[in-house]
C-alpha cells in the first residue's frame, strides 16, 4: 500500500503594510515647498515652522496635489490615479493630507491585495 504525503499548505503572499507614516512625510515636506512657493510669490508671510505652515489656511488646487503624487509612487510601487485628490484642492497641508492618505491606501491595498 502506497503512503500518500501531504503537500505542505499554501500560504498566501506576504503583503508589506502600508508605509504610511513614509507616505505622509514625503507629501508633507512636498506640499509645504509649495505652499512656502506660492506664499512667496503672493507675499504672503507663513508661520516659522513645519508644523505651523501644516495648520495654516492657504489654499492648495487640486492640480498642484495631482503633480506631485509622483513623489510617493516608487514607494509604493504603483502608480496613483487623480482621483485619489479632492476636486477642488485643500485649505491647508494638513487637510490635503487628512483626505489624501486615505485615499492613497484604499487605492494600494486594491493593488496590492492587502487588508
Amino acid at each position: 500500500m502506497a503512503t500518500a504525503t501531504l503537500a505542505p499548505p499554501v500560504s498566501a503572499p506576504v503583503v508589506a503594510p502600508f508605509p504610511s507614516a513614509a507616505v505622509e512625510a514625503d507629501l508633507r515636506s512636498e506640499l509645504i515647498e509649495i505652499v512656502k512657493s506660492e506664499a512667496a510669490i503672493r507675499g504672503v508671510a507663513l508661520p516659522p515652522t513645519p508644523v505651523a505652515i501644516g495648520s495654516t489656511p492657504f489654499q492648495i488646487d487640486s492640480l498642484v496635489v495631482v503633480s506631485i503624487l509622483c513623489i510617493v509612487e516608487p514607494l509604493l510601487g504603483i502608480e496613483l490615479p487623480e482621483n485619489v485628490v479632492r476636486t477642488g484642492g485643500y485649505r491647508s497641508v494638513d487637510q490635503a493630507l487628512v483626505q489624501l492618505l486615505p485615499n492613497i491606501e484604499t487605492f494600494w491595498k486594491k493593488r496590492k491585495g492587502g487588508k
